[in-house]
């Protein structure tokens, strides 16, 4: 009995030795507005001086600002200037004393391709500075006097300048120049169904008409959209003075009957003829028209059509003489287009054709002949040809996005490539373990590219369009950031549910944490589909993660299949038809897998939090597995998918067409699973969201109400769909810190975390 007795005080003793309080000076200390003096440039921003080898930026450090000449074809760097000795000529010629390390120079220019020479502007006057010589004048620029037309916006002219066109009440009027009469092409514009760029508002002025001239002025077109039938979004503005004001939107829902529609019209100024293409094919199809030059190729059109299934597309050419429309491409894609990947390219006056295609479960490019015909694949591998950068027609080849393709590199990290229309010359240009992004040199031999992950510092090389690379630029100085305690978070690789998928994300800790005490876990999520948002490139504080773990928290941003869409159509269509559950089994199993690995997780203290679809999936997971998260914020969430936008319930949980050509969707709501909940949550949103409208917070709401269950509910008035600013973080934070940590919180000032 004495024994038992001396082990419950133990117990006790350990508890209150061990109990845990929010650490919310370091949360304050260690946030990205208190430590962003802490480091200066990450990234180097090159000026490429005309077409040569040469380019010039300026980079800061804790020394100051100094700016450079880069040699590329030489792979030498030199300073610019001298700060010192310039700052001294400079204030030689204006009388002012100037800030050495703080030097900044106005309307930095390089004359023509003179690598050697450049002007700039201080104090209301311009200078010019000698590279070779040192010498540094005042320049005066010869002024030319030029005769500038004024341009009225809402006057769109031929390129020959003898027809004139415009929109009024939604109409197309054609006038030729000189003329003071306007002839009427169109009679049947309307609003939400209009020729001009003001579509859905009705006026009696004169407007810029929705149109695009060719380039030999014969002919122009215009893509009207009909939104007529289209049911209307409604808010209310509660801070509008004097008094709150209704505002509407078109708004169409999954399996609506009417959707946005579009028709094609040619114009003949000449002859002042109006003509309707016929461009239909399938129900409610998405119509876009393709970048084609219609300046140098004045004969044709080209536009992409996609069934409202998502699942079929195709590539149509408009002769604009007949009006004849002639199908170059069909295409299926199940279940579902990534329409955010898709590229379509229209070169050489239609005689080449690069085509983006899921067909072979990547997304990779091919090349077509105008005809529609297949020359030849250009990429190919199990790896993501994603977004082209840069297009060379010359010299037929282009630089792309990639992603997937280096097996040593997370398939999350953006790269770079560079291969030929004919798939020969394929190229890595990137090959630094990290998220990459580029400058091409105009003359398209070099690249400067800066690349970083989230525990690596930024880093800019330049290389040339082989891959090989030729100097290092730079690499960003955290020593100061170091000095604070400042640490960079784990990258983390666990396994999806199926054992199988490997999963990729960031794990961030206290930076005073002790590896023997327990500490809740937190995850914050975004399940895509449309884009990934978990952090890759290198960031103070992404997503406020950082200072939220400061608190005493481990926090976790992990991707689940069915998000990211840059690991190929499996691997992103995995939740296609589960719009509400696909990323909550992973969710679960990673924390799971997590805590098995790192002692200092309590798995008994699971939060869980996330905007938009991050909040959706945020409630969905605690209604979903009740006794494992405890904890839930789910801001701006689109908790019944029903009454979300149309794009994304039907592409990416499915329609049916039934005999009448009608849709239907439905989509299992967080509604539903009300009734579940044990833990609490926090149910976040703005009054004018009309992304995703506060009606999804309130119904998820009103079925808590009616489930009798207790939560709490923050509507914030006036915020749209980007809520941001310490007032929402701290909300986030405070909950937490509440109810996961046990902390009470009374008498708060929610700005007291900065």
């Amino acid at each position: 009995m004495t024994r038992c007795i001396v082990w419950i005080l133990l117990l006790l003793i350990g508890s209150s030795v061990f109990a845990q309080k929010a650490d919310f000076k370091a949360c304050s200390r260690y946030s990205e507005k208190n430590l962003k003096s802490r480091i200066h440039s990450s990234s180097v921003y090159p000026s490429w001086i005309g077409r040569t080898d040469f380019f010039w930026y300026y980079y800061t450090t804790d020394e100051g600002i100094k700016y450079y000449l880069v040699d590329a074809g030489k792979g030498k760097k030199q300073e610019l200037f001298s700060i010192k000795e310039f700052a001294a000529k400079l204030a030689e010629l204006t009388g002012k004393t100037e800030d050495v390390k703080n030097l900044r120079l106005a309307g930095f220019q390089f004359e023509g391709d003179n690598p050697y020479r450049f002007t700039f502007s201080k104090y209301g006057k311009s200078f010019e500075y000698n590279v070779k010589t040192g010498e540094l004048k005042e320049f005066r620029k010869e002024e030319v006097k030029r005769e500038f037309e004024r341009k009225i916006y809402w006057q769109n002219w031929s390129p020959d300048g003898k027809y004139m066109v415009y929109a009024y009440k939604h109409n197309v009027y054609l006038q030729e120049k000189d003329d003071t009469t306007a002839f009427q092409l169109t009679t049947d514009g309307e609003r939400s169904y209009s020729y001009s760029y003001q579509r859905d508002k009705d006026s009696d002025k004169k407007e810029s008409a929705a149109i695009t001239w060719s380039g030999n002025s014969k002919v122009f077109y215009c893509l009207r959209q009909d939104r007529r039938k289209v049911e209307e979004g409604w808010l209310i503005d509660h801070l509008a003075q004097p008094r709150p004001t209704l505002k509407s939107y078109k708004f169409p829902m999954p399996g609506e009957e009417h959707v946005f529609t579009y028709d094609l019209h040619l114009f003949y100024p000449e002859k002042k003829l109006h003509v309707k293409v016929d461009i239909g094919k399938y129900p409610d199809q998405e119509v876009k028209m393709m970048l084609f030059d219609f300046k140098k190729y004045p004969d044709y059109l080209y536009f992409t059509r996609k069934s409202r299934t998502c699942n079929q597309m195709d590539l149509c050419r408009v002769d604009v003489n007949t009006g004849e429309v002639f199908e170059v491409i069909h295409e299926v894609c199940d279940p579902h287009f990534t329409e955010q990947l898709f590229e379509c390219r229209i070169l050489n006056g239609g005689e080449d054709i690069v085509w983006w295609s899921e067909r072979s479960g990547w997304g990779q490019y091919y090349l077509y002949n105008k005809d529609g015909k297949l020359k030849n694949r250009v990429t190919s591998g199990d790896f993501v040809a994603a977004r082209i950068y840069e297009m060379d027609t010359t010299g037929r080849s282009f630089v792309f996005e990639g992603y997937g393709r280096e097996e040593s590199i997370n398939p999350e990290y953006r790269l770079f490539y560079r291969v030929n229309f004919d798939g020969s010359g394929f190229t890595l240009l990137t090959p630094g373990d990290g998220y990459h992004s580029i400058d091409l040199s105009k003359n398209g031999k070099y690249l400067v590219d800066n690349y970083s992950r989230v525990d690596m510092a930024p880093v800019a090389e330049l290389r040339d369009v082989r891959g090989r690379k030729i100097m290092a630029l730079e690499k960003t100085d955290l020593r100061l950031l170091y000095e604070t305690g400042w640490k960079e978070p784990k990258r983390i690789k666990v396994k999806a549910v199926d054992g199988i998928t490997d999963l990729y994300g960031v794990m961030y800790q206290p930076f005073k944490m002790d590896s023997t005490r327990g500490y809740p876990v937190i995850v914050n999520v975004y399940p895509g589909p449309q884009e990934n948002l978990v952090p890759q490139a290198f960031s103070i504080d992404d997503n406020g993660n950082e200072t939220l773990a400061q608190l005493g928290f481990i926090v976790v941003n992990v991707g689940f299949r069915g998000g990211c869409l840059t690991r190929g159509r499996n691997f992103h269509c995995f939740g296609y038809g589960n719009l509400r559950d696909y990323a909550l089994a992973d969710c679960k199993f990673v924390v799971e897998q997590l805590a098995d690995r790192y002692s200092y997780i309590d798995i008994d203290k699971v939060g869980i939090y996330g905007h938009s679809g991050g909040g959706f999936m945020a409630a969905a997971s605690i209604l979903t597995y009740p006794d494992f998260y405890k904890v839930a914020v789910a801001a701006s969430g689109n908790h019944d998918n029903n009454i979300y936008t149309k794009w994304w319930g039907e592409t990416y949980h499915g329609v049916k067409m039934n005999d009448k050509n009608v849709f239907e969707s439905k989509i299992p709501t967080n509604i539903e699973l009300a009734k579940n909940l044990k833990g609490k949550l926090l149910l976040i949103t703005g009054d004018m969201d009309i992304n995703v409208h506060m009606a999804h917070t309130i119904r998820l709401a009103d079925a808590l109400i009616k489930a009798n269950k207790r939560f709490d509910l923050m509507i914030l008035p006036g915020a749209d769909h980007g809520l941001a600013g310490d007032y929402y973080l701290n909300l986030i934070r405070y909950y937490f810190v509440e109810n996961l940590m046990g902390q009470k919180m009374d008498n708060i000032n929610m700005g007291d975390v900065d």
